[in-house]
């Protein structure tokens, strides 16, 4: 029987005891779950967020898998004693939640909702209205799961949707490109840029003023990718100048966002408390559950995280 160890939030401790021992009866799957590890050797599996205190992971001799509860893991991956294979959060209620939070900011910036929203001063502005989806092109920088699914939905709204990645990818009803050469075509055209690109070396500071320069003046950006994809002191210029219109950022380089710092009180600046695809433990045991079981019918695991690649 595999000895499955939670290492997670202290806060979600019962939330997932319950949701990972019913899906473990639902998959047949005979598996005891511990909180504490007394003898390291004696782990087969580890459920793992970043904010737990697991730090090192030598003493986990046997562990045959450390399974992310998180989507990111750049605050994992360069832990040098995490030898054992490692999978990051793929699931459906990441990829729901990632969709409604962009589709949602997408169509806030689309139709201006925020003049009708907070301009409740007897002004009466019906002589703005907006343009039809099909005349406001989006582009989304990374077609990975939470990516793809998001462009699908935009493009679905009636949108002209270019997708970007590093390498090749195809997406129905998508305008997909990749490569570094195409990257400032995609900018160019751009009235709303959704970035949702992992966290990587190359990705870092991807947003600099080179590149916003690039967007048409006034375009919309919308970050719940991750913090370090924007170089903040030029996104706070281009906002300042008006290049960018407004930034709706849910993912900063330091979290939370320290209360000093000039994205809250920027009047073109939205700040949201990294909820834009929160993991749910009622979906993510589920994952974890469907991944062990593989593992356990002597399968490949799923989501295996590619070192070299940081993701």
């Amino acid at each position: 029987m595999p000895k499955v160890l939670y290492a997670g939030a202290d806060s979600a401790r019962e939330s997932y005891a319950r949701e990972l021992t019913a899906g473990f009866a639902e998959a047949g799957v005979a598996a005891e779950l511990v909180f504490d590890a007394p003898d390291p050797a004696a782990i087969d599996y580890i459920v793992y967020a970043p904010a737990s205190g697991l730090r090192d992971f030598t003493p986990f001799t046997n562990t045959r898998a450390v399974l992310s509860l998180w989507a990111g893991v750049e605050t994992i991956v360069g832990n040098r004693t995490l030898t054992q294979p490692l999978t990051r959060m793929v699931d459906p209620g990441l990829t729901e939640g990632m969709r409604e939070w962009v589709t949602g900011h997408v169509l806030r910036h689309h139709l201006g909702m925020d003049a009708h929203i907070t301009g409740q001063d007897g002004v009466w502005r019906g002589d703005r209205p907006a343009p039809l989806a099909r005349h406001r092109p989006v582009a989304v920088l990374g077609l990975g799961a939470l990516g793809t699914t998001c462009a699908r939905a935009l493009a679905g709204l009636g949108f002209p949707v270019t997708g970007w990645s590093r390498a090749p990818r195809a997406v129905d009803g998508v305008d997909c490109r990749h490569g570094v050469e195409a990257l400032a075509q995609v900018l160019s055209g751009a009235q709303i840029l959704v970035l949702l690109l992992p966290a990587t070396p190359e990705t870092d500071g991807l947003m600099n003023a080179e590149r916003l320069a690039l967007l048409p003046p006034g375009a919309v950006i919308v970050n719940p990718g991750r913090g370090s994809l924007i170089d903040e002191p030029a996104l706070l210029a281009a906002l300042d100048s008006g290049r960018v219109g407004h930034a709706t950022l849910d993912v900063f380089r330091t979290e939370p966002l320290p209360p000093g710092h000039p994205f809250w009180a920027h009047p073109r600046v939205t700040v949201t408390p990294h909820i834009a695809s929160a993991t749910r433990p009622e979906t993510a045991a589920r994952a974890i559950v469907r991944n062990i079981s593989r593992a356990e019918r002597g399968e490949p695991l799923e989501h295996v995280v590619d070192r070299a690649r940081g993701y």
